[in-house]
């Protein structure tokens, strides 16, 4: 199978359509998403709708929590707060709905599917972990792989047994079967890796590989509806 892994869309349906385009062009088997749907963009709405509407198997993130329980508001800087309160407020009841229903993480084909860091956590960021917290979670999880989100960067950990070592994603991977991973692939609505093309994750289960797609799409535009819609000015400017 080719499997598609995508998270942080954020509200930016230019470049979850130009992303899901490219999946139907190339013929992947099944996309899974990694949650953050919501937040920074202006069409978060939008992109439930669509998200759903394509069957797509959806973790919760840190910003979907933020919609179905609003307490957890507290945990974000005062920028996010603000731009999250506008969000929840813009989303149908139909869509806040969906979005509770999405679990804190899928197991599927071999593998963990969560936000933030494994086993099932959304608010920690893979930047946050040391060598003990890796060791942990390769110790909870019996997936070999683990794809993560929540960062917006692209990112590989590889834990052979005994050593734990991290490395950029950026060329086509070959697993190795005696190893296990943690996959951070980046983001489609607001990547922070230096570059503005959406990214996602083609992993195929056939070869044991893993490659980077990067996907342009009109970010100017993106930008002009977060401004149209009185959200934060400094959401606008990170897609440019």
């Amino acid at each position: 199978m080719r499997i598609a892994v995508i998270s942080d869309i954020h509200g930016n349906m230019d470049a979850f359509d130009q992303v899901t385009a490219e999946l139907r062009d190339i013929g992947v088997d099944e996309t899974i998403c990694l949650g953050d749907c919501v937040g920074y963009g202006a069409e978060s709405e939008k992109v439930v709708a669509a998200i759903h509407d394509l069957e797509v198997p959806v973790v919760m993130g840190n910003h979907e929590l933020a919609m179905v329980h609003p307490n957890q508001l507290k945990w974000f800087n005062p920028l996010a707060q603000t731009s999250l309160a506008m969000t929840r407020s813009a989303l149908s009841p139909e869509s806040l709905a969906i979005i509770a229903s999405w679990p804190r993480f899928v197991s599927k084909h071999g593998a963990r599917f969560v936000h933030g860091f494994p086993p099932d956590r959304a608010k920690m960021y893979l930047f946050q972990a040391r060598e003990d917290h890796f060791r942990r979670a390769f110790a909870a999880c019996e997936e070999r792989l683990c794809f993560v989100g929540h960062t917006h960067e692209l990112e590989l950990v590889v834990f052979d047994g005994d050593t734990v070592e991290r490395m950029p994603l950026a060329a086509p991977v070959s697993l190795k079967p005696h190893c296990r991973y943690i996959v951070n692939v980046g983001s489609v609505g607001q990547p922070r890796d230096g570059g503005k093309r959406a990214k996602y994750i083609l992993w195929d289960t056939l070869e044991d590989s893993l490659m980077v797609g990067r996907v342009a799409y009109d970010n100017e535009r993106a930008a002009q509806k977060i401004r149209q819609a009185g959200l934060p000015e400094a959401h606008a400017r990170k897609l440019l």
